[in-house]
């Protein structure tokens, strides 16, 4: 999408259910780590079913420019040839991250452990994300950082010559800050070691095994303890991508409020670390099946059938939010459409993703006639009847533009976003999509 240039869709009722079966994009994290995994190990990585949004893409470069040899041999079929551990070599260009705050900081990982210089960017809100929550730990290696002010992008690293393994103790419940620490010790001789108070997203841990790294993880009483061994020869190792299960959440969603449908989506990863909108769905009376359930890559894999229900509110716990960051905003739209209050407990990590997507849901409900508050960290829903009509400023963040198009399917009134173009960034031809689901033109311009 060339920035400054929209692109309004609007949603509304379709004539029917929503039937069918559907693949969605492949997981992003598992995507960006695969490419970057790949690019550290010796030999040829062999990728299917990668994630070819625009995010994943500017990984794919990033590696290129890093030294890698990154080539398409088709749909969602890539091969990396790598460059070994401490490998990479000066970039002669800008790393262009686009949108991806996982792939910026994770590559600030990558960076801070290879004696190279280079200079990292993004689009405009990825240049109002902060990055101090990883450069900081990370300098520990020796490696030096210089930001715009608030720690922001674009951002300068020179990699440390030679660096040192991390001990590192995460303040907050962060998988990309764990990841990046990871990342780094890995040219670090001796081990790093991580502490995570909440349990994670565990992707990078499951992928350093299965390329050969030696890693441990224990449960302390101060916490999970990641221990990685630096200094490894990574090996070449295939990588089946399964469904990303945040992309799945929205024709879950879909399926979930509009009368009659059921959906069959196939393939999504569900790791018991990213399941907790499934878990938080069956409470709120959701009609949910696993079937065809299956281990690739070391991920546990399903097809999740997903039926028309008639859903009650209720009160998520803060500990779940770690294992469905990413669906909350989806989540909030189903609540609207419950019956009771829904509460949402400790989101104060939504407040710095690609938008402040805690205020930015809030705005998107209300914009539609749903009536909610922000208390601390917590968002409350009176869910009921919505009436819809309204119009979303989804600020650049394409989770709040898929959200609230799921919304209009099921509102009294069509829902426009004034810009869709970033839901490329990680599920391209969503609108397509549920269009056939729904047989029709429900998702249209305006």
């Amino acid at each position: 999408m060339t920035q400054g240039t929209q692109t309004p869709l609007r949603s509304s009722r379709p004539a029917g259910p929503l039937t069918g079966r559907l693949a969605v994009p492949g997981d992003k994290s598992i995507s960006h780590r695969a490419l970057m995994f790949g690019a550290l190990a010796v030999g040829e990585t062999a990728i299917t079913g990668l994630l070819e949004g625009e995010d994943v893409l500017r990984t794919a470069a990033a590696m290129r420019l890093l030294g890698a040899e990154v080539t398409r041999l088709g749909p969602g079929e890539w091969r990396v040839a790598g460059r070994g551990v401490g490998g990479l070599t000066e970039p002669v260009d800008v790393l262009d991250m686009g949108n991806s705050g996982t792939a910026a900081r994770l590559l600030c990982g990558l960076l801070a452990g290879h004696p190279i210089f280079a200079v990292m960017t993004g689009d405009a809100s990825l240049r109002k994300r902060p990055m101090l929550r990883v450069t900081v730990p990370l300098a520990a290696t020796g490696a030096e950082f210089w930001t715009r002010e608030g720690g922001r992008l674009p951002l300068a690293v020179r990699g440390a010559v030679d660096p040192m393994p991390l001990d590192y103790t995460l303040p907050v419940a962060s998988a990309q800050v764990k990841s990046a620490c990871l990342l780094a010790g890995l040219c670090a001789p001796g081990v790093t070691r991580v502490v995570e108070r909440e349990h994670t997203r565990d992707h990078t841990e499951n992928m350093l095994r299965h390329f050969g790294a030696e890693v441990s993880v224990t449960d302390t009483d101060a916490g999970r303890e990641i221990r990685v061994v630096g200094q490894p020869e990574l090996v070449a190792a295939p990588v089946r991508v399964p469904g990303d299960p945040s992309s799945a959440a929205f024709p879950i969603a879909a399926a979930l409020l509009v009368p009659g449908s059921r959906v069959v989506v196939e393939g999504v990863g569900l790791n018991p670390l990213r399941t907790g909108l499934l878990t938080t769905l069956r409470e709120m009376g959701a009609s949910l099946e696993i079937e065809n359930a299956r281990v690739e890559g070391g991920e546990p894999v399903g097809d999740i059938v997903a039926s028309f229900s008639a859903l009650r509110g209720v009160d998520v716990p803060p500990g779940r939010a770690p294992s469905m960051i990413d669906e909350y905003p989806v989540l909030a739209v189903l609540a609207a459409f419950a019956t009771g209050t829904t509460r949402m407990r400790g989101l104060a990590e939504l407040r710095v993703k690609e938008s402040d997507r805690l205020a930015a849901t809030a705005a998107l409900l209300t914009a539609n006639g749903v009536r909610c508050t922000i208390e601390g960290d917590d968002l409350i829903v009176e869910g009921g009847a919505v009436p819809g009509g309204g119009l979303v400023e989804t600020h650049m963040d394409h989770r709040l533009a898929m959200s609230a198009l799921v919304m209009g399917l099921a509102s009294a009134a069509p829902v426009t976003v004034d810009d869709a173009g970033f839901i490329d960034t990680s599920f391209p031809g969503f609108a397509a999509l549920l269009n056939r689901l729904a047989g029709g033109e429900a998702i249209s311009p305006p």
